[in-house]
This record gives C-alpha cells, structure tokens and sequence, in this order.
C-alpha cells in the first residue's frame, strides 16, 4: 500500500493555487476532460512531488457545503510566523493563531481548514501572534 494523495473540490482553480503558492506549493501537472467537464491540478511542496494536493475543478456550478467531518490539510512550515505573515498580506484570515510559535489554522478560499505547523521546535511566543484572538471555526 501506498500513500498517493489527497482531492479536494475547488470552486475556483485560480484562487485555490494563490492561496497554496503562498505556502510555497507550485503546480506540477494538470488534466482537463471535456467529455468529464473537470480539470484537476496537482500542487506540491518543493520535494515532495510524489505526495501531491489534487484540485479537482468541474466546470458545471455547484455549491459546497462544508463540513467538518473531513478535518484538514496539514503542512510543516520552515517559519510559521513568516508564513502566516505572507498569509495576511494575501487577504487570508488567520483562524487559530500560532500563539505559542507552533501551530495555526487558515481556510482556503473554498472554507477547507488547514493546519500549519513549525517544523522542529516551537518559535519563542512573539506579538502579535501571542494575544491574537481565535477567529471563526478552524
């Protein structure tokens, strides 16, 4: 058995691969069906292409009805601090703070929750991050 990677439902392919380019995560294949009325993307963080983020796009509207039973993405940050920075300059709502340097909740734009976490040891709690209120559901 092995690992492959992990879909989502995107209404919008553009804005999905601003939000994860800011994360660092570059396209690395992409596939349209017009017979399926779909194009998938695939997004990986630099390295690690053989476990990529699938973006499914189908062309037809549909609306997504969130739910918190699928969880969340997780990634590994060089700096969490710097990354949620980048993340706000972007127009994206940090939902859980990394108030203790070692872990934050964002949402893409489609409302899918995603953890980033420090890689190795915690950052030294720092401002603003450390009285910065939770917002909205993570």
């Amino acid at each position: 058995m092995k690992y492959l990677h992990t879909m989502i439902r995107v209404s919008s392919i553009e804005d999905t691969i601003a939000f994860f380019s800011v994360l660092g995560m570059t396209e690395i294949r992409r596939y349209s069906s017009e017979k399926g009325r779909f194009t998938n993307v695939f997004l990986a963080a630099p390295g690690d292409e053989a476990t990529p983020l699938e973006l499914t796009y189908n062309w037809d509207p549909e609306v997504f009805v969130s739910g918190r039973n699928f969880g969340h993405l997780a990634y590994a940050m060089d700096n969490i601090y710097e990354t949620c920075n980048a993340l706000i300059a972007h127009g994206v709502t940090i939902n859980r703070p990394p108030r203790e340097g070692k872990m934050a909740f964002v949402k893409t734009p489609d409302g899918i929750s995603v953890e980033l976490l420090q890689q190795g040891d915690a950052l030294a709690p720092a401002e603003p991050w450390t009285s910065m209120a939770n917002v909205g559901t993570w």
